[in-house]
């Protein structure tokens, strides 16, 4: 097989590997077989058009026929002419596949069935990328810009399915990816020519083409490998040193619990991520069904987990230890024998298409029937799954307390645990004291902690002229809640983020819990949970009551009993027939624009009120047109404007977080944070002036800025820290430097405009560094190159042997 052939073949193969990263999101695996029958017909045709020879153009147009004609035989024939040639018809039978296929991945859950819209998509985006990278790779001769489909083919299949074996999907796609480097080496280095340097090695059972058909080359081949591993090696530790977006309203993060029976710690997740837009989607899919022998089920939230770490920005959920389930779960804290409880019994069914690691209960459970790797945290009285256990298809049962506290019993609460208190009423310094100014006079005249928090609950609710609203831009950075109280309108995630915020500055503990409301009766007895009950509420603490949930968000669940004057009377009926939750009646909400289904996997956030279940779609993540648009059409656009975003935050990251923790010692911390306050000044329209010493350079930053004295002494006061670690003898570590560096920038963001603190997010200036140390490093890597290549190219030259002719 000539050179050419060979690089075709891994082509081909590094294609399929990367395809298989799309076989976890449908059920069926026979569409690959196709597609790799296709793909190598094409590839052929390829070679054929290249053998004859034809120029690179037609060469491209010839495979580009012969896929259309492929697709045509299998998707079209009965519309083609002669089968194979398309004309009107295919092209319409094509369009209705397409759109068919863009409705079944509105309807199905992953994995999905593979319908003949979903099998065209599937076949013919794999062509597609078949042909590019063929094309790259091949007819250009240029492998290295072919890891860019193949990357986006992996990367859309990633997005959507957020399944535990990504990792293996990602090392098939970069192993083809690495046989299609070796193969084009290997091409370019036999055209040297035959080089005499020993018997020749065994040949590879790799079967890509790869293996050597005469005199051994095994320096460069041994170098062209090793370079390619190591390649390997920095794509697979990469993704995990990339930073994860934050800083907002919706701040997320993953979690996930020890990998032993129950015991250890967990990292707790914040479940809204991508909840906007999942609010903006109309489907409903049922996720949970359940049977109680509650009287009346509008109090039974079914709830997931709690949020109680508020950085100023955002609520996510503490760093907790946990440990295995016990038979009856441990009293809830703060509650007394003085206060009305009823058991309630609850049986619950996930569906499979509902997936996560923590489990929805009733709030407080206090027994749980489940079986599974499930463990419980205690703080939260939450379950989460060990060695990525998830709720899919789990039957469960549950039984909780409906604690029945009276307004008299609220109203006279003591103070809480000084622990408790501390903890949970902490607020940043970076929180706008607007919140706390308009806590205040919300509550102005109230003289308990209880009727403060009712006042909150009806400002928000009804009084303050709040509108719900699913499509607000959900904001970012510690100024948030203040746009919300300023704007008036936003979703769930507003409401209870705010309340729980407004009453931690009245010194009430405070906490956001995120889960489902009751759903809707079905007529079989059972309750309904779809993705429209999805739902996100604060929770403040009342000593020797506990935990209790207040409703701000208009329009969204019902609001207890014990905040409003009159207190219905609830109690136990047969579990065969519940009543309609009040949450189940569809009302008239302020804002019109769309359903709100939250993410399937992580869940968390609210919507429009319930209306008749439909069918759902399998995920959040991006929109479905998104979706159907081209691999390399997503990355570009979706991808490469958020790498500055995504540098300067991981960058911040590191440098205010760990920086000083090495040998380095407290120079390199102070000089990390000199290093952040010059970007960030430089992200603000400041660029730096490195002529100038720190003391000069902090004076520039406080008068171009306009900081007020706060900020002005941070600046100050990092300075004078830089100017002690580079003349001092021995440095001091400063302490609070962290501190002073975020609140120049936040000080740097409120006195700029709103094109320069966009600018400042999604195009810092300063990320400029990042194509100074590529020009560097490129630089030094071709120097190395060019000797590299000048040392084998010498050695071989050495190997071969001189004739001379005799005269």
């Amino acid at each position: 097989m000539s050179g050419r052939g060979r690089l075709a073949v891994s082509a081909a193969l590094a294609t399929l590997l990367a395809a298989c990263s799309l076989l976890p999101l449908v059920k069926e695996a026979a569409w690959l077989l196709q597609a790799a029958f296709l793909l190598a017909a094409v590839s052929g045709a390829g070679a054929l058009a290249r053998r004859a020879p034809l120029p690179r153009p037609l060469t491209v147009l010839a495979q580009l026929v012969t896929a259309l004609a492929l697709l045509t035989w299998s998707f079209a024939r009965g519309q083609a002419v002669a089968g194979l040639l398309p004309g009107p018809d295919a092209y319409r039978e094509f369009a209705m596949l397409l759109s068919e296929g863009g409705q079944d991945i509105g309807e199905y859950s992953i994995p999905a069935p593979v319908t003949p819209g979903i099998r065209l998509m599937l076949v013919g985006g794999v062509l597609a990328i078949g042909l590019l990278v063929d094309v790259l790779a091949v007819t250009y001769r240029a492998a290295a810009p072919a890891g860019l489909p193949l990357l986006a083919l992996y990367s859309v299949a990633a997005g959507l399915d957020q399944g535990g074996s990504r990792w293996l999907w990602f090392l098939l796609a970069a192993v083809g990816y690495l046989l299609l480097l070796l193969a084009e080496g290997r091409d370019r280095l036999s055209q040297w020519g035959r080089v005499f340097s020993g018997a020749p090695p065994a040949p590879s059972r790799l079967g890509a083409g790869l293996e050597p058909g005469g005199g051994g080359t095994t320096a460069p081949l041994r170098t062209g490998r090793r370079i390619g591993a190591v390649t390997l090696g920095i794509a697979m530790l990469l993704p995990a040193l990339m930073p994860s977006l934050g800083d907002g309203l919706l701040d997320g993060q993953r979690g996930t619990a020890g990998a032993g029976p129950g015991a250890g710690t967990i990292t707790t997740v914040n479940p809204l991520v991508s909840l906007q837009n999942s609010l903006n989607q109309p489907e409903n899919r049922e996720v949970l069904s359940y049977r109680t022998n509650a009287e009346n089920t509008r109090d039974l939230y079914l709830r997931i987990v709690a949020l109680d770490q508020f950085d100023g920005s955002s609520w996510k959920s503490s760093e907790r230890p946990i440990r295995p389930v016990p038979d009856e779960l441990p009293p809830p804290a703060g509650l007394s024998p003085d206060v009305a409880t009823t058991r309630i019994d609850t049986a619950v069914s996930a569906s499979d298409s509902y997936r996560q690691s923590w489990l929805p209960m009733p709030y407080p459970a206090t027994r749980v029937e489940i079986g599974g790797r499930w463990s419980f945290e205690p703080a939260g009285r939450t379950l989460v799954g060990n060695r990525r256990q998830t709720t899919r298809g789990a039957e469960y049962r549950v039984s909780s307390l409906l604690v029945q506290p009276t307004a008299a019993q609220l109203a006279a609460a003591g103070p809480p645990p000084p622990d408790l208190l501390r903890e949970y009423t902490e607020v940043p310094d970076s929180l706008p004291g607007v919140v706390a100014r308009t806590a205040r006079d919300v509550t102005r005249g109230a003289g308990t902690a209880y009727d403060k928090a009712v006042r909150l609950q009806d400002w928000f609710a009804s009084e303050g002229g709040f509108v719900y609203d699913t499509q607000v831009e959900a904001g970012s950075g510690s100024r948030a809640i203040a746009n919300f109280l300023e704007q008036k309108e936003g979703f769930c995630v507003h409401f209870s983020f705010s309340m729980a915020a407004m009453a931690r500055t009245l010194d009430i503990p405070a906490r956001v819990a995120v889960g489902f409301t009751p759903g809707t009766a079905k007529a079989n007895g059972s309750m309904s949970v779809g993705l429209r009950d999805a739902h996100a509420w604060p929770e403040l603490y009342f000593e020797n009551i506990g935990w209790v949930r207040f409703e701000p968000t208009p329009s969204r669940g019902t609001v207890p009993d014990y905040t409003v004057p009159e207190t219905p009377e609830s109690g136990t009926t047969d579990p065969q027939e519940p009543e309609t939750a009040a949450s189940a009646e569809p009302s008239a909400a302020p804002s019109d624009r769309g359903g709100c289904p939250a993410d399937q996997r992580l869940l968390g956030g609210c919507g429009e009120p319930p209306a008749d279940a439909g069918s759902g779609t399998g995920g959040g993540g991006l929109p479905l047109r998104t979706i159907l648009l081209s691999a390399g059409v997503a990355v570009l656009l979706l991808g490469l404007p958020l790498l500055p975003l995504l540098w300067r935050t991981r960058v911040r990251g590191r440098r205010l977080a760990g920086a000083g923790k090495g040998p380095e010692g407290p120079a390199e911390a102070v000089l990390a944070a000199w290093r952040e306050l010059i970007d960030s000044a430089w992200d603000h329209g400041l660029p730096p002036d490195d002529a100038q010493t720190p003391r000069r350079a902090a004076e520039r930053i406080v008068a171009a800025g306009g900081l007020e004295e706060t900020a002005a002494a941070s600046v100050r006061r990092v300075a004078g820290a830089v100017e002690q670690v580079l003349y001092a003898p021995v440095p001091r570590p400063v302490p609070g430097l962290p501190d002073d560096v975020r609140r120049v920038r936040a000080a740097l963001r409120a006195g700029a405009g709103r094109g320069t603190r966009l600018r400042a997010l999604f195009a810092p200036r300063s990320a400029v560094r990042v194509v100074w140390a590529c020009s560097r490093g490129w630089s030094v890597l071709a120097e190395r190159w060019n000797t590299a290549r000048r040392t084998a190219l010498l050695r071989v030259s050495r190997r071969i042997p001189v004739v001379r002719q005799r005269g």
